[in-house]
């Protein structure tokens, strides 16, 4: 699984231009079931997202395909994790320890 962090850049300002079709690529990633979850980082830094399911590089790609990133409003970095101890809930995600 992958954590993405979608850092503002210095054109953090033209965010409102693409507000809405960076929220239909979130909803695209959900409904192909590769994001788990999205949400802010703290102090209004940018977002980052919970991956499952694919590979870095497809990831990246889809991750290239966000208009905050194509269009430089946010840069992104994708972090492999691989949970060996989780809830039960979240049992799903544990890799073979």
């Amino acid at each position: 699984m992958f954590v993405v962090f979608l850092k503002f850049s210095a054109r953090r300002d033209r965010a409102g231009e693409f507000m809405e079709a960076h929220k239909a690529w979130l909803r695209q990633g959900f409904a192909d079931q590769v994001f788990l979850a999205a949400g802010s980082i703290e102090e209004g830094r940018g977002g980052a997202i919970l991956a499952h399911g694919c590979s870095r590089e497809d990831l990246a790609a889809r991750v290239a395909q966000d208009p905050f990133v194509a269009e430089d409003v946010v840069t992104a970095e994708i972090t492999g994790f691989s949970p060996v101890l989780t809830d039960a809930r979240l049992a799903f995600l544990k890799t073979a320890a």
